[in-house]
Formats: C-alpha cells, structure tokens, sequence
C-alpha cells in the first residue's frame, strides 16, 4: 500500500525531494552481479535519470571505500543484503533520497538511522509491479511455499549431496579414468531435521515426507507440538501422518534432533541469539554419515568448528549455500579444489547464494524497484514503504 509522508517529517525531509534536485537526479545499482536490472530500467529517459549499475563480485568493500561511491547518488538500489546499510554508513550520505531495498528480510539495514536522518526506505516484496509497464506477470502467491526459490535450491543441495552429484561430475571431468567416485545415501525412510519450522522450513519438511516418505523432526528456540501441528497444516498435511501413525512433524529437544537426523536442514533468522546456533556440540551429536545443509545464514553455523568437524570427517558431508563474508574470499578453504571428500575429509557441496536468484523472483524484485523509482520521479506515493 503507498504511503504518504506524515506532516511532522516533511520538513525534516525537505532536502531529500525532488524539488531539492539542481541537476538530473542519479540512481545506483548495486551488486547486480548478473546484470539483471537493465531492461527494467531502459524505458526511463536518460535526461531524467543517470542509471550507473555496478556488477561487483569481490568481497564487500570498506566503508571508507564505500563511502565514497555511493555519495553522489541520490538513489540507490540493493539486493537483499549484499551490501550493509549500517548507520556509520547511512549518516555519511548526504545526497541520498532514497534507498530502495529487495525481499523481505531487513536485518543489514539501519531502519531507525534512515528515520533520524530522513532517508525514505521502500521495499520490493515479490508481488509484481501494479501498473502494465512490463511484461512480467506478477509470481504466484504459493501458500505451501514448495513453489519458493529457496526450498528448491535447499532440495537440489539435499540431492545433490545425498547423491554424489558434484563430486561424481567433478571427478569424470577431472580424471580419463575416473567414474563412480562413491555410494549415494538414499533418504526413503530416513530423518530429516528442520531447524526452524516456519513457512521455508516446513515447505522443505513437506516434500520430504511426500516425495520420499522421511520421517521429520523439528526444532526451534520457542516451537511447541502445538506449533508444529498448525504448520503441517498450513502445507496441507494432517498433522498426524508420520510414518507409523505418528505426528507429521514431531517437535523434539535440539540434542534429539542433531542426534537421530539423517539430514539436518537451516531455516532459521540470523539474530545475535542464533548466531553460532550450530557449533561444536551440535556437530558432535550428528551421526557419522549425517549430512548438513545450509541455504538460510551463513553465520548460523560456528565456521572453525564445522571446518574442524570436516577435515576430520566426523559428519558424511555439507551443503552451504551462505557463508560468513560474501562473495567467498579468494584464499577461502571453500573455494579448495579435488580436496573435500578425500584422505578422510567429509564431503563439501558449495554454491554461491543461488537460495533466492531464481529468474522470476529477481525480474519481480527489480520490475518493483523500477516502479517506485518511476514513482518518485513523478512525485508521487511511493509503494511498499519501510520508512
């Protein structure tokens, strides 16, 4: 719903309006690694609007670095949380008129700075734009979550893990004489545990027990049986058609949970409490063959402790889609080629954060941006409004 400017900030926020302007208004891009963004913004004339994208893919700048970029524009465009916008960074950008966020999860951005400093923040939620500019229609509003991107990629990790995928193509393009490099875990009948059962994790927990017929555990800081029910539910499941009649997703203690899973799946938000959630002690409790997986927050794992857990090979494998700094640093242990899984290491599957870069999702996210900053430049009620 747009949203028009309370009085009593309008002249704290008289510096950040169109009228403001002395000369063509400017927009950054940031971090369109794919260089996705461009066709939603080729109808704007470039008399009205100087568009500079920016495809970075080194590892996030210093602030004084990235001070000095972003001061000239009067806009800017993110992508989820790429880049931070803290307060240091917020209160030394004094031209900027609005910040213009993607998705819905807001932890890196500094919403009370840009209220005090009277920086306008609108997000691009995924619902598509509301006028017919584009050609893209809106995504579907899919209430089991199966549909999302990230409970696909956190499948194609499972699988792909489970399955000997990565290693199997790497060691065939490697080697002349190379071919099955070792046995597939099959998941018919196993373990799945959910840590943190809300709308991803229980869609994940869904196909699980559909598609493969895997028992499901579940944990959380403040889940109850109760909770775990009313999520089956939500999916479409009874809440008692586990496997010998049991519950459908059984919420247990977090010792149970890394203790009995075959599969143990992140669905949690990173906040300081849940910070370091999966350390030393969880790691001891897995199983020796269990496998890992992590397309929520990087930082939800303790990294030494799961890189020592690895070398040693006291779990089967991991799957990480985040990580602690990103894009990986060039010296990272992740980027090690033809060295995970061997000598008795566990196996490491790593992708680069594709949970949420499906084609459809970001064309939606920046098909929104697009419209508001068309908006703005029109004056008028910008949509999707955080402050």
């Amino acid at each position: 719903m747009a949203q028009r400017l309370s009085s009593s900030l309008k002249p704290l926020l008289a510096r950040r309006t169109m009228a403001g302007l002395s000369s063509r208004p400017s927009l950054a891009i940031l971090d369109d690694y794919l260089g996705t963004s461009a066709p939603h913004f080729a109808h704007i004339p470039s008399d009205k609007l100087q568009i500079t994208i920016f495809k970075d893919t080194e590892p996030p700048a210093a602030l004084p670095d990235l001070i000095e970029r972003l001061q000239p524009f009067d806009l800017i465009s993110t992508m989820r949380e790429r880049t931070a916008f803290p307060r240091s960074l917020l209160s030394q950008l004094p031209n900027l008129k609005l910040l213009l966020a993607t998705g819905t999860q807001f932890e890196t951005f500094d919403l009370a700075a840009a209220k005090e400093l009277g920086i306008p923040i609108v997000a691009a939620p995924g619902l598509g734009r509301t006028d017919e500019i584009t050609s893209n229609p809106p995504r579907p509003n899919i209430k089991k979550g199966g549909g999302h991107p990230t409970t696909q990629h956190t499948w194609a990790l499972i699988l792909a893990l489970a399955r000997n995928v990565a290693m199997d193509d790497a060691a065939l393009k490697g080697s002349p004489g190379a071919w099955q490099s070792g046995l597939a875990t099959g998941l018919t009948g196993r373990t799945l545990g959910v840590v943190g059962l809300g709308r991803l994790g229980a869609a994940v927990a869904r196909i699980a027990h559909l598609a493969w017929g895997m028992r499901v555990v579940c944990w959380s800081a403040s889940l109850t049986q109760d909770k775990a029910d009313a999520m089956a539910a939500e999916v479409g499941l009874s809440a008692e058609e586990g496997i010998g009649g049991g519950k459908t997703f059984r919420a247990v203690g977090k010792d149970e949970l890394f203790q009995s899973a075959d599969v143990v799946s992140l669905h949690y938000v990173l906040s300081a409490r849940s910070r370091g959630l999966v350390g030393k002690p969880e790691l001891r409790l897995m199983k020796r063959d269990a496998l890992l997986v992590n397309a929520s927050r990087g930082p939800l794992i303790d990294q030494p402790a799961l890189l020592d857990a690895l070398e040693q090979g006291r779990i089967g494998g991991v799957a990480l889609d985040t990580f602690d700094v990103e894009p990986l640093l060039p010296d990272s242990p992740w980027r090690r080629a033809d060295y995970w899984g061997k000598d008795g290491r566990s196996r490491v599957l790593t992708t680069p954060h594709m949970g949420y870069v499906d084609e459809g999702l970001m064309n939606t996210w920046y098909a929104e941006t697009a419209e508001n900053v068309d908006r703005w430049l029109a004056d008028k009620d910008l949509l999707h409004r955080l402050v």
